[in-house]
């Protein structure tokens, strides 16, 4: 059974920082590319980070490029997304998703909510 469970979502003040994290299980995680979708309220879902299997090829939405950073660890099947220097405007539900051959997996979500 696929699983990709999120964590490390909640509250906090503009200029914090929050670690996302997502397992993955059920599947190849190696063989994936992993990524970080957010969605905010009335908005559509947005790519804002992928990392591709092995880790060589990173991308950031220009929106959050310089504050967030995006890893994977292969052995533990989990892909990180390190959020710094957050502002109100990132505020929205984080996925994780993972993607090969056109076989893809999403999350559940977990809420980012950065205000004061």
């Amino acid at each position: 059974q696929v699983q990709l469970v999120e964590s490390g979502g909640g509250l906090v003040q503009p200029g914090g920082s929050l670690r996302l994290s997502c397992v993955a299980s059920g599947f190849a995680f190696n063989w994936y590319s992993m990524s970080w979708y957010r969605q905010a309220p009335g908005k559509e879902r947005e790519l804002v980070a992928s990392i591709s299997s092995g880790g060589g090829i990173l991308n950031y939405a220009d929106s959050v490029k310089g504050r967030f950073t995006i890893s994977r660890d292969d052995v533990k099947n989990t892909v990180i997304l390190q959020m710094n220097s957050l502002k109100p405007e990132d505020t929205a539900v984080y996925y994780c998703y993972a993607v090969w051959v056109g076989a893809g997996y999403w999350g559940q979500g977990t809420q980012v909510t950065v205000s004061s």
